[in-house]
């Protein structure tokens, strides 16, 4: 009997110790590309999911149900020879509202600039010291992206050490022919988010993202009006961004994951607060302003 719970809880130790910090979902989609084997994307999806989830990015301990769940999934547009190929790649991540069973979005882009070369059966490296793979740069680049919003939603700027991993591996790939690293390019890319988010001087967004998680989102199962009060509050710090520099790569981002989430928050919100709210994100995501227009509908 006492083995038996002695290897119980072995199994249990070691599942929690052993735990990635990824609970990373990789799908790769070739539905473009006519007449290629199939079973080579395939071995491409599987290879993918074993580099990002069976890789220890962090040098924390993750128990299984705290590891952060994102999502990757690879739109293959053409295949340029066997082994090299032109795709888009949709990274999204979500972290668990406290004491609910609700997640909140943290990051939904597509990047469209993903050349790469892939062979199967072949073990994917990666090295943060140089530039070895554009296909594990991009792959390493989001997951120390990922790591690091969540680790900033928890705790304030919690996720520096992330960020500035992938602003390494942006360095290193200055000088290669993929598109996606340089600040020339355009001003939504990789190089342009990792600057972003490090840069001194739009410091409150990483501000609001800890304020509009850790002391809003998290408090609304118990306090709902004190919650929503913290995310009005965070809403502001990014009115100083935006009078920054209207347009910034970081606040759209934030309103591609954010903006159906506000409208639900503040559509039960006193009319005051519903005000200043929909005057500010009006101002900050006129984008998106037909959507912000519920806010002051709901709940009247």
């Amino acid at each position: 009997m006492r083995n038996i719970w002695f290897v119980i809880l072995t199994l249990f130790v070691l599942q929690t110790v052993s735990a990635q910090e990824l609970d990373c979902r990789i799908q790769v989609i070739s539905s473009q590309v006519q007449g290629t084997n199939k079973q080579k994307y395939e071995t491409m999806q599987t290879s993918l999911y074993e580099f990002m989830n069976n890789r220890k990015w962090t040098n924390h301990v993750f128990s299984m149900d705290e590891r952060i769940e994102c999502t990757m999934i690879i739109t293959i547009s053409k295949e340029i020879s066997a082994d090299e190929f032109d795709a888009t790649l949709t990274v999204q991540a979500r972290r668990p509202v406290f004491n609910t069973n609700y997640y909140s979005t943290i990051l939904n882009f597509n990047d469209k600039n993903m050349t790469f070369k892939f062979q199967e059966y072949q073990t994917l490296e990666f090295n943060e010291a140089q530039h070895t793979s554009n296909l594990t740069s991009i792959l390493a680049f989001y997951a120390y992206v990922i790591i690091g919003l969540d680790y900033d939603s928890f705790s304030m700027e919690g996720g520096d050490e992330y960020f500035k991993k992938a602003e390494t591996i942006v360095s290193k790939a200055q000088n290669e022919k993929e598109k996606g690293w340089k600040a020339f390019e355009n001003e939504r890319n990789r190089y342009w988010l990792v600057e972003n988010l490090l840069n001194d001087k739009y410091s409150d967004f990483r501000k609001c993202m800890y304020r509009y998680h850790r002391l809003g989102l998290d408090l609304m199962s118990e306090k709902p009006e004190d919650g929503r009060a913290e995310i009005a509050e965070s809403v502001k710090l990014l009115q100083n961004v935006y009078r920054q520099k209207p347009g910034l790569f970081i606040l759209q981002l934030f309103f591609d994951a954010k903006a159906d989430e506000l409208v639900n928050i503040f559509t039960e919100s006193f009319p005051d607060e519903k005000n200043r709210v929909y005057e500010a994100l009006k101002e900050i995501d006129p984008a998106n302003g037909s959507k912000y227009a519920k806010i002051r509908e709901g709940g009247n």
